[in-house]
């Protein structure tokens, strides 16, 4: 089955959209002027916990974070 629908550049490139949207994102903070810039890259730092189920019910969660950067 082909389509002739056009094809986003970020997945003609072999990117995902997270992908292509962290590239932006970067490329946006680092355009900033202080004090904007400084404040963003604060903000770019995430958090998150990660668990595992088995049997129907959670382990304890991992605590990661991830700076966004590729």
């Amino acid at each position: 089955m082909s389509s002739n629908a056009a094809v986003p550049f970020w997945r003609a490139a072999g990117m995902t959209y997270i992908t292509y949207s962290n590239i932006c994102a970067n490329l946006v903070r680092n355009c900033l002027k202080e004090p904007y810039k400084s404040e963003s890259l604060s903000r770019e730092k995430v958090h998150f916990a990660v668990s595992k189920w088995i049997d129907g019910k959670p382990e304890k969660p991992t605590i990661r974070s991830d700076t966004g950067a590729q």
